[in-house]
């Protein structure tokens, strides 16, 4: 294995890269006292609100890790392995909250200096907010790597078990990654969805005050939201899914060793991540040489996106032909093109139904003059559109790499040639991961130039740079939710191949002794169990989405009620002589958010496992033939498939939504004097010099727009994000609990 030491070799890199991205950005200029007052109240609200959260996960985290170590441990009668799995869980757990507290932590740095850099030029705002982003991008990354591959080393290598098992004994690593993931994404999504949406409903449409103006007592909330939303819930959705897909994708490979004897079918998804995180290296290098003034800020972001996928190509074809030989790399290289292709459509997809410049957000601007029933309806119709050209991605996706797999002959090479499909996807997740948390930053920076003052061509460059921070978030999305859908198949196939080797080791049964790539293990659909299993798995991803929205509209309800009540008894705030109570506001989106993600996350974690164990008792008495791995099989796939399916139309719905309010803010809308005056609009107050009418902020349309934001943004930044997690905790949960459902 001549490229093993790429491994650690590109994991340390990025950890030392990180590291110094995070010493360029914080050396920055912090700008006025002003800007200084208002990033500290924003670090202090975002760092109290992540103490309590970590410290609500960790005891549940330690609870889960000494119940599944038992579970494990008993059912599979090898003490050692139950220790093992809680040790990885805990690894996994510990790792997942690192990375995103960390990138939270210079995320919230960063946008003062972001802020500051806007007073200068673009370039150098760019620059900060970038880095400030790529932090996080490369630490999850890098952590993700080195965690895997530790643990793997020291489970294999050191403590001796074989390689080909111990895949499996690292599960726990993925699971502990995706119990942290989703109530880290939970909980940041509830909190800056209920803070965003009481300080637009009453800020923007009640009292009709600018957007972040520091009147309002629950700005501050809404900017501290962003960071634990967007950056350290995000930041551990993505460290769960390199995680659990690596995992996934070694359990695959397990198969073809099982021929081969050789351990490069193994170490192969480590390799490929290793080598996508120095392509992503040189990509974000590469930013400040595309930079100019003037310019959209986009423009540079899509240069050194280019440059990565190339060098990405060229790395999934060196890693292939060095370690699969002349036989077969070129087909599983054709699987990994496939996969690398697929995040440029999602990317694409996502700008086309998000992005102002086309059809479906224009369709939404428009019915926007009707009133908000419309600019809802029209928008759902849209978010529900979006879901067809998912589907149908991910399906020709999985095909062709299945296909191109299939071709090389091996023994589940067509299930192989999807894994590395998927590893080629989760390539560029560094940098994707980057652009992420590049938005909240441009957004923390744009509220910090407004309510320090500062003056107004800086308002202009944190305005275009929170234009694109909407954009690239959306992106995210849309990439996690594609990666996600190549995923859940790469991990459905990986519990089916758990149950196997469970079933190849265990003297009782039929197969005991068998490979695992002989073992036949049909899920039977016409079956009763399966189907009701099938059912109360789609059924979760709706009951999962309902109690996240609940929670956030509770939230939201007592933030509006509180930022009513300092308008009504302290008169002085509106005149600009007396400060809002920032911080009250913040406490009470704390205890909201905290208290409303347990119920969601108790729920996604026990349901799999209830499941799982009422089938088996129901085979065993002899009442069904359907055992409780094909049942909870059923749930995987049927849950997996409905999770995808509401996430991308929740996240591109709220996206357009967002978008289409963004489009008449700036200034897009625009009528014909006879079109004004047929909805009521004096074409003489709003004519510009060609004879158009701007429809802008204040207007009808625009608080009809405001209302379907509202409406959007926590299906956009609190469930569908949150389903994303969902779908690969179902697998990473069953995969670590395989035995307790085996007859």
């Amino acid at each position: 294995m001549e490229m093993v030491w790429i491994v650690p070799g590109a994991g340390i890199a990025g950890i030392l890269f990180a590291a110094w991205l995070a010493w360029d950005v914080l050396r920055r200029d912090q700008g006025t006292p002003a800007m200084r007052e208002v990033a500290s109240m924003i670090f202090e609200g975002a760092n109290a609100f992540m103490r309590r959260q970590y410290t609500t996960i960790a005891g549940l985290a330690l609870v889960v890790a000494a119940i599944v170590g038992f579970l494990v441990g008993y059912f599979d009668e090898d003490t050692e392995l139950g220790i093992l799995t809680a040790v990885a869980f805990l690894v996994g757990a510990s790792c997942s909250a690192l990375s995103g507290f960390i990138g939270m932590y210079v995320a919230v740095r960063a946008n003062v200096r972001c802020a500051s850099a806007a007073t200068r030029s673009l370039r150098e705002a760019i620059a900060v907010s970038l880095r400030g982003g790529a932090v996080s991008g490369f630490l999850i990354v890098a952590l993700s790597l080195l965690g895997v591959a530790g643990i793997f080393g020291l489970y294999s290598r050191v403590l001796g078990h074989p390689i080909d098992k111990a895949p499996f004994y690292i599960v726990g690593f993925g699971f502990g990654a995706s119990f942290v993931a989703l109530f880290a994404q939970l909980g940041g999504g509830i909190y800056t969805k209920a803070a965003d949406m009481g300080a637009d409903l009453v800020g923007k449409v009640e009292a009709g005050i600018p957007e972040d103006d520091p009147r309002n007592a629950a700005v501050v909330a809404d900017l501290v939201g962003d960071n634990v939303g967007d950056c350290a819930g995000r930041g551990a959705d993505l460290f769960e899914s390199t995680a659990a897909e690596n995992i996934g994708a070694m359990i695959l490979g397990v198969t073809i060793f099982a021929l081969t004897g050789e351990e490069s079918w193994i170490l192969f998804p480590l390799i490929v991540r290793a080598l996508g995180l120095v392509s992503t290296i040189i990509g974000v290098i590469s930013v400040p040489f595309f930079t100019r003034e003037e310019q959209d800020p986009m423009t540079p972001l899509n240069y050194a996106y280019w440059v990565i996928v190339s060098l990405c190509v060229g790395f999934m074809a060196l890693a292939t032909r060095i370690t699969m030989g002349s036989e077969h790399w070129a087909w599983f290289f054709a699987s990994g093109v496939v996969g690398i292709l697929t995040s440029i459509v999602f990317v694409y997809i996502t700008q086309y139904y998000t992005s102002g410049g086309w059809r479906p957000v224009r369709e939404i601007v428009r019915a926007s003059l009707t009133g908000p029933a419309t600019n809802i309806v029209v928008g759902t119709a849209v978010g529900f559109e979006t879901t067809a050209v998912t589907a149908i991605a991910i399906g020709a996706a999985l095909v062709m790499s299945y296909i191109f797999g299939e071709q090389t002959g091996l023994p589940g090479g067509g299930i192989y040639g999807t894994a590395v499909a998927t590893m080629g996807m989760l390539m560029s997740a560094a940098y994707v991961l980057s652009m992420d948390t590049f938005g909240p930053i441009t957004d923390n920076a744009n509220g910090i130039v407004e309510m320090a003052g500062a003056p107004a061509h800086s308002r202009r460059i944190t305005d275009a740079l929170d234009a694109v921070g909407n954009t690239t978030k959306a992106l995210t999305k849309g990439y996690a939710m594609g990666s996600a859908g190549l995923a859940a198949f790469l991990l459905f196939s990986a519990f089916l191949d758990k149950v196997r080797e469970h079933m190849a080791e265990d003297p009782a049964s039929d197969f005991f002794g068998w490979p695992i790539y002989e073992i036949p293990l049909p899920v039977n659909l016409s079956g009763v169990g399966v189907f009701v299993a099938s059912l109360i798995g789609v059924m979760l991803v709706f009951l999962f989405s309902s109690l996240a929205l609940r929670a956030v509209g509770m939230a939201a309800g007592t933030i509006i009620e509180e930022v009513r009540r300092q308008f009504r008894e302290r008169p002085g705030i509106m005149a600009g002589t007396e400060r809002p109570d920032y911080g009250r506001a913040v406490d009470i989106t704390t205890r909201a958010a905290l208290k409303g993600m347990v119920a969601p996350g108790l729920l996604a974690v026990g349901t799999p496992v209830i499941v799982g164990v009422v089938f088996k008792g129901i085979h065993q008495a002899g009442w069904l033939a359907d055992t409780g791995p094909q049942a909870v099989a059923g749930l995987l796939m049927v849950g997996t498939i409905g999770g995808i399916i509401l996430a991308t139309f929740l996240n591109n719905v709220g996206g357009a939504w967002d978008n289409a309010k963004k489009y008449i803010e700036a200034g897009h809308l625009r009528l014909s004097p006879a079109e004004a005056r047929a909805i009521g609009v004096t074409a003489a107050a709003s004519d510009n010099p060609g004879h158009e009418v701007v429809i802008g902020k204040g207007s009808e349309a625009h608080k009809a727009a405001v209302v379907g934001d509202t409406v959007g943004d926590p299906f956009k930044d609190t469930a569908g994000p949150s389903l994303h997690v969902l779908v690969k905790l179902l697998s990473t949960v069953t995969l670590v609990l395989a035995p307790l459902f085996m007859s």
